[in-house]
């Protein structure tokens, strides 16, 4: 499987560059080192989307354990998200900040103007990930992924495609990633960008569109209910709970996963660190949490500290990498 199997980015700085953002610019302390009583965490998107129903989870848990009394959620859309990074950039120091992102932002760092990229920022750590699902109404005459795959071949500028996320988000990059390994132009693909999953599924239902590619959890109460198909989804194994192949069981070389996770603004002090790493480990080692990733079907794919850092450089090379490849971002 090669690199259009996954998403990439552009060359980041070295890792002990990554490893070293934010040990720096002393924060006067609480009760005890680091701690905060009250945190806000910022989603870089509207209401109602993948970031915001995970920051909204991740705050209940947090509140929930008693990790932290107060946990505030604001939404600070614009510039397709990297109006967010660049506050997060700004308040530097803040250990009472976090900002609610994933694949989606790294991406958009490399087609938007934006002037700050996420490995500014001090990574705490991964938290999600989950495939995405190519969907369908229930009453739509492709059976199945071959039935799709056949009528986009045949007229690629024909087929109305959308997602909740803006070009280069993961509904959008999943999508041109299948076209190219279909043989599809991605330059012919028509594709609807919507304000998050909600106003995407009234367009699908509504039939102003063919198909749409999105999270399972996002849309799991219109699947469950039976209002729209999933013809694949584009993980590496099948979902038991849904009657539907994964591409590569379809014939369709593309494995696609996104993931979701937090950042902490740059110069923080070494006790801010260290217990933003602490809260993040408890709550991903709580019960309440296990049962929101059984609740939303999410995977866990925790990575905290160091390893995210890395994770996070080498996810931002492959992104700008494939952005390039695809025609999305300039080299």
């Amino acid at each position: 499987m090669d690199e259009r199997e996954r998403t990439a980015g552009r060359r980041g700085p070295s890792r002990r560059a990554v490893l070293a953002a934010g040990l720096t610019l002393p924060l006067a302390g609480c009760q005890e080192p680091g701690r905060q009583d009250a945190m806000r965490i910022m989603v870089p998107t509207p209401p109602g989307g993948g970031f915001d129903h995970t920051a909204r989870t991740l705050a209940s848990v947090i509140e929930e354990i008693g990790a932290v009394s107060d946990v505030t959620v604001f939404n600070l859309a614009g510039s397709t998200g990297t109006a967010a990074l660049a506050r997060l950039v700004y308040e530097r120091g803040a250990a009472d900040l976090l900002l609610q992102m994933g694949l989606g932002l790294v991406a958009n760092t490399h087609v938007d103007t934006a002037a700050d990229s996420v490995t500014e920022a001090t990574p705490v750590a991964r938290l999600i990930e989950e495939p995405e699902v190519l969907l369908v109404p229930d009453d739509s005459d492709y059976a199945s992924i071959g039935d799709l795959v056949a009528a986009w071949r045949a007229d690629p500028g024909g087929i109305r495609i959308g997602g909740g996320s803006t070009p280069a988000g993961p509904d959008h990059l999943v999508t041109m990633l299948l076209a190219e390994e279909l043989g599809i132009d991605p330059a012919a693909v028509v594709y609807h960008s919507y304000d998050g999953g909600g106003p995407m599924q009234a367009a699908l239902m509504g039939h102003a569109l063919d198909f749409a590619a999105a999270g399972r959890s996002e849309q799991r109460a219109a699947i469950d209910s039976g209002q729209l198909r999933v013809l694949a989804v584009t993980g590496a194994e099948a979902d038991p709970e849904l009657d539907a192949p994964t591409l590569l069981e379809a014939g369709i070389d593309l494995e696609f996963m996104n993931w979701r996770g937090l950042l902490a603004p740059p110069g923080l002090d070494e006790d801010d660190l260290a217990w933003l790493l602490a809260l993040v480990e408890r709550v991903h080692a709580s019960p309440e949490w296990e049962a929101r990733l059984a609740r939303h079907r999410w995977t866990d794919a925790y990575l905290a500290g160091e390893e995210f850092a890395v994770f996070l450089a080498q996810e931002d090379e492959r992104t700008g990498r494939t952005l390039e490849r695809i025609g999305l971002a300039d080299g």
